[in-house]
Parts: structure tokens; C-alpha cells; sequence
């Protein structure tokens, strides 16, 4: 078929993103995805060999990306109260544009936990490198800003407060009658709710 073009394979990628991610249609076919970007399913094939591989290399770098942003907020050297304002901006961020991630993340890993292991180990350096985030939060319950439990389970309740109303989404819209205007309006809300979970006296 000659040489690959980058810019379709760029749009192919880029049409089944926003089909999985943004628009969370995780059965979506190869025809779909062709169709979703104006090319046969003939044309995906030759770049991707399958469903499967388009599947796992959209959430594989979605994924990695993310972790990625994470971990440079959370090793940097912004105050504690600051840097975890920082981290809820960079995941709302993330995953506003690809909601349906923290998803797709928790399938994956029920129905094959083996198979994205590396997504999940920390990145090079990273053990040590949380175990000094661990001190900052211990340092914190310390100095009487935050409740004093585990640092892991500080760790655990900050990241629920954000993903979870993602991960639950379409059981919150029907509920409420949220359309996304209105879902997106809460998530931008919920910064100064965490803050409030998270930490004692915080003035919003």
C-alpha cells in the first residue's frame, strides 16, 4: 500500500481517543472508528492491525500521560497546600478532556490486571520519590493542617474525591439530570469540596 502517511495515522489515533475516551464508546468497532474519521476500514487495518491495538495504544499513552503530569506536580517543590491544588487542576484537566479514563483504567484492570502492569508501577525513581511525598503528607498531619491517619490512606481519599465522580458519571446524570454543561460546572466545583474534605480551617 506504499509508505504510511503520520497525519492519517495521527487522525486515526486521534478519531479512536475521542471515541473511547471523550465519548466512552469502549465497543466501538474498527468500522466505526474509520467512519468516525473518514477512511476505510481497510486504510486502519494498515496502520493498526486491529481493534485491539488501536484499543491498548490510546489508553496506554492517555494513561501515561497522565501519571506522568501527576508525578511532576507532586515532586515539585510548590508548598503542600498548593501542590495538591495543582494536582486536582492537572487531573480535572486531563480528565475533562478524556473523561471516560478512570473508566476504561478500572475495567482494564478487573478483567486483565496483568496486561497493563507496567502502567501501574511507578515511573523511574518513582518509589522513593512517593515515599518523600509520604513524609510531606505525614509532615502535614504533624503541623496539624490535615487528620491524622496513614499516609496512604490520605493519599487513597484524595484520589477517590477526584475520580470517582467520573467513574460514576452516568449513574450522577441520570440521577440528577445533569447534561455535560452541568456535570463539567460540578467538577469545577469540587476543588474547593476536596480542599474542604482534605484539609482543616481552609478558608474558600
Amino acid at each position: 500500500m506504499g509508505v504510511k502517511d503520520s497525519k492519517t495515522e495521527q487522525l486515526i489515533k486521534d478519531t479512536a481517543k475521542r471515541l473511547f475516551l471523550t465519548e466512552g464508546r469502549m465497543l466501538a468497532t474498527t468500522q466505526d472508528i474509520a467512519d468516525a474519521a473518514g477512511v476505510n476500514r481497510t486504510l486502519l487495518h494498515y496502520y493498526f492491525r486491529s481493534r485491539d491495538v488501536l484499543f491498548d495504544l490510546v489508553f496506554k499513552e492517555a494513561l501515561r500521560e497522565l501519571r506522568e503530569r501527576i508525578q511532576s506536580v507532586m515532586l515539585s517543590t510548590a508548598p503542600f497546600r498548593e501542590k495538591i491544588e495543582n494536582l486536582i487542576n492537572v487531573f480535572f484537566e486531563e480528565l475533562i478532556k478524556s473523561p471516560y479514563l478512570e473508566t476504561f483504567i478500572v475495567l482494564q484492570m478487573n478483567q486483565d490486571p496483568g496486561k497493563y502492569e507496567e502502567l501501574f508501577r511507578t515511573l523511574p525513581g518513582g518509589e522513593q520519590k512517593m515515599k518523600i511525598f509520604f513524609k510531606e503528607i505525614q509532615a502535614e498531619m504533624d503541623k496539624g493542617t490535615i487528620p491524622e491517619m496513614k499516609p496512604i490512606h490520605f493519599f487513597m481519599n484524595f484520589f477517590s474525591l477526584m475520580a470517582y465522580p467520573f467513574v460514576a458519571r452516568p449513574i450522577y446524570e441520570k440521577m440528577f439530570d445533569l447534561n455535560d454543561a452541568a456535570f463539567k460546572k460540578l467538577v469545577r466545583e469540587r476543588k474547593k469540596v476536596i480542599l474542604l474534605s482534605l484539609f482543616k480551617n481552609h478558608e474558600v
